[in-house]
């Protein structure tokens, strides 16, 4: 708050006293003229009011420094709020200030402790939801095995493409469980990002095959400083939706281009059903699924807002393009290695 605006205030939280004042100085100058037996000329009237009130301006100003003084501390201390704020509450002179500073301290307290709970309770779920994730994948890596040994029948093909489904979704539960602490978990390092490509699209080889999608490259290889593990998570959302919103015997197309200034941009396009205008703005909102999400009874919403907030973490811009009937491209430009080091820090 502004000192005028604090002045004002404080005037406002005043003015009874001021007009109870000036009314009394009213009334002894009244007393004084009527009174006939106290003899003073009008000019030492005058002067004395005069000196009334220019003492009374004194003692505003004198006691607005002072009794002000824990209100602008305040005002200062929210300003630089602190994860210890409570430890700079300044001292208390006054009795209604003893008392809002007690109610700082107590909720100040209460929040702390709301807090360390949460954390608590937030640490026990995510310590949940691994443990959960960890003893799913053990009888997913025995239906693999079983998989990998039964190819040659022809019903196996539909049972791995489901079995990938399974498998991507406990795996995203288990990123979405490690996304708190992401920043703790960068290993900034040089990698190729066609190579990254080509790792999740093995990974969705199965499913690939179950619609007769193609996947294809164009663009030279190109390097990036990022952290590999968090950034085929982000490819892996985005080649997700690819294939669940291509058509049969579609072809996925994967560009990467640099531009002049040394950005990297990866491009993956389908040939999906596309976007409508209005759906545009919000496909990265947690929840939001879209015309063609109502459609798609398994979408979650959660794939391409993951992706956002796994991205800008790690200095990558996502963008999207993208008109009904036309397909969908999406765009990762990737942020220079200098960027990406300020974005950590």
């Amino acid at each position: 708050m502004r000192e005028s605006d604090l002045l004002l205030r404080y005037i406002a939280d005043r003015i009874s006293w001021i007009v109870y004042y000036l009314l009394s100085l009213l009334f002894a100058d009244l007393l004084i003229w009527l009174d006939n037996g106290i003899a003073i000329r009008a000019e030492s009237l005058l002067y004395l009011n005069l000196l009334l009130l220019l003492s009374m301006i004194v003692f505003l100003g004198w006691r607005y420094r002072k009794e002000t003084a824990y209100a602008r501390s305040l005002e200062k201390l929210a300003d630089e709020m602190a994860e210890d704020w409570t430890d700079a509450l300044p001292p208390a002179r006054f009795h209604h200030e003893a008392a809002t500073h007690r109610l700082l301290l107590a909720a100040g307290q209460l929040h702390r402790q709301q807090l360390a709970d949460s954390r608590t309770a937030r640490r026990l779920e995510q310590e949940y939801v691994a443990a959960w994730v960890h003893e799913a994948k053990a009888p997913l890596t025995a239906m693999k095995l079983t998989i990998d040994a039964n190819r040659s029948l022809p019903v196996i093909r539909t049972v791995e493409s489901e079995w990938l489904r399974i498998h991507l979704l406990i795996d995203q539960q288990l990123y979405i469980s490690r996304l708190p602490t992401l920043e703790t978990d960068f290993v900034l390092e040089k990698a190729g990002i066609q190579q990254l490509v080509a790792l999740e699209v093995r990974e969705l080889t199965s499913w690939c095959m179950e619609k007769n999608i193609a996947v294809e490259f164009e663009g030279d290889e190109a390097y990036v400083a990022t952290d590999r593990k968090w950034c085929r998570f982000v490819i892996r959302q985005l080649l997700t939706n690819a294939v669940k919103y291509s058509p049969q015997g579609g072809i996925i197309l994967v560009t990467t281009t640099v531009s002049p200034n040394g950005h990297v941009r990866l491009t993956i396009k389908d040939e999906g059903p596309g976007m409508a205008d209005h759906d545009l703005p919000r496909i990265f909102d947690r929840g939001f699924t879209g015309d063609n999400g109502r459609l798609q009874n398994a979408a979650t919403g959660l794939g391409l807002y993951l992706a956002q907030t796994v991205a800008s973490k790690l200095g990558i811009h996502l963008a999207v393009r993208s008109a009904l009937h036309e397909g969908t491209e999406m765009d990762m430009v990737f942020a220079s290695p200098h960027a990406f080091g300020e974005i950590r820090t």
